[in-house]
């Protein structure tokens, strides 16, 4: 189910170190410290516009792409029985260890005091890992069997039938508003009430089944990206064009923005195109620095990271929520009593919300380098 290897091949530096700026900024905007408001910029949109929380999650789909670009080489030369049977079991163990953590810790008390099992039909069905799951089965499919030409006319189809779909299927007038849109209807006529997300101002799940279908596109993208870098990345011809490319997307999308907005939690088109075009802009900013100047400032922090990336974000997931299940005191849990009884006191306001943050991703960075110390890489 999940495998510990020993890593032997050289990585590609820049995409550890990709990967590892995700994951060290998607642990801040997901535990922020409690007593004080965050910083806007590091909390996700309510509805339509953008901020850098926003761009955490689809740069992970990117990265997600872009290692498949190196893994599926060896998959084409594999039996087709082979390479069914990892993707599959790859999606399976993702999908169920993302649905496992939202029932985490399984039990709850009753109304008389006593342990009982946390309902299953109370228990989120989509979310993070499940989303990235889905992406990596349809993703694969689609650069196991289709050309680079063709993967990119499946992307602009795919975010063409989104809009056509949403502005269709979504009430006359409304189609893009949380409560009246086709992603949410569909959602909660297959899912149910009780397997949404309901943590927003109605129930809504930011990573529902049918929003889940442009979040392909950013996986098929960052597998394209790689497919560019192995052959031209790590040239200054090829960063340029990378810069040009992303600087294109996203100007597409902020045109785009004006007719169909951006949005991270309805995963708009426009959005992909954004997130995508910033993506490209970021990690050839990155091959400059780290493969052709040999920057080492930072490199090697974000590259623990970017070792045991699905495995130090389920880590931070779980280990956060038993925080807040540990009560300190009346009102007060254990993450609510370190982040207002030593940070707030210390540093009153936004900032000592993001210094309770950044501890906290401190922690997960300790977790980090004891593995890669002992060479130690789960695979999941």
């Amino acid at each position: 189910m999940v495998t510990v290897i020993k890593k032997k091949a050289e990585r590609f530096l820049s995409l550890d170190v990709f990967r590892g700026l995700t994951i060290a900024l998607m642990i801040v905007v997901n535990t922020p410290g409690t007593g004080a408001h965050f910083y806007p910029y590091l909390t996700h949109a309510q509805w339509f516009g953008f901020t850098l929380a926003d761009l955490v999650f689809p740069s992970f789909l990117f990265a997600v792409g872009n290692a498949m670009s190196f893994s599926m080489k060896k998959m084409r030369l594999a039996p087709p029985s082979d390479v069914w049977k990892k993707i599959i079991k790859r999606t399976v163990v993702i999908f169920l260890l993302g649905y496992l953590m939202y029932w985490f810790p399984f039990f709850q008390f009753g109304d008389d005091g006593g342990l009982m099992l946390k309902p299953i039909g109370e228990t989120r069905i989509m979310g993070v890992l499940q989303r990235i799951a889905l992406c990596y089965f349809f993703a694969s499919i689609i650069v196991l069997y289709l050309s680079e030409k063709a993967t990119v006319i499946v992307s602009v189809l795919i975010l063409l039938a989104y809009w056509a779909i949403l502005y269709v299927f979504g009430e006359p007038g409304a189609q893009l508003e949380m409560a009246s849109n086709a992603a949410g209807k569909f959602d909660l006529s297959i899912l149910g009430i009780g397997h949404i997300y309901k943590k927003d101002s109605i129930p809504f799940d930011p990573e529902g089944i049918l929003s889940t279908l442009p979040a392909i596109v950013n996986v098929l993208w960052g597998y394209l990206a790689g497919v560019f870098i192995q052959k031209k990345g790590k040239s200054f011809e090829g960063i340029a064009k990378l810069l040009m490319v992303g600087f294109l997307l996203a100007s597409l999308a902020l045109w785009w923005d004006l007719v169909f907005p951006i949005s991270k939690k309805l995963w708009t088109s426009p959005f992909v195109l954004y997130t995508v075009g910033l993506d490209l802009s970021i990690m050839a900013v990155l091959i400059y620095l780290i493969e052709l100047k040999k920057v080492k400032v930072g490199v090697k922090f974000f590259d623990v990271f970017g070792k045991n990336p699905l495995f130090i974000y389920l880590f931070s997931e779980l280990f956060y929520m038993t925080l807040r299940l540990i009560p300190v005191n009346a009102n007060q849990d254990a993450f609510e009593w370190v982040s207002e009884q030593i940070f707030q006191q210390l540093f009153p306001g936004p900032f000592g919300a993001f210094v309770t943050a950044i501890v906290y991703v401190m922690l997960c960075w300790a977790l980090g380098w004891w593995l890669n110390k002992r060479r130690i890489y789960i695979k999941i």
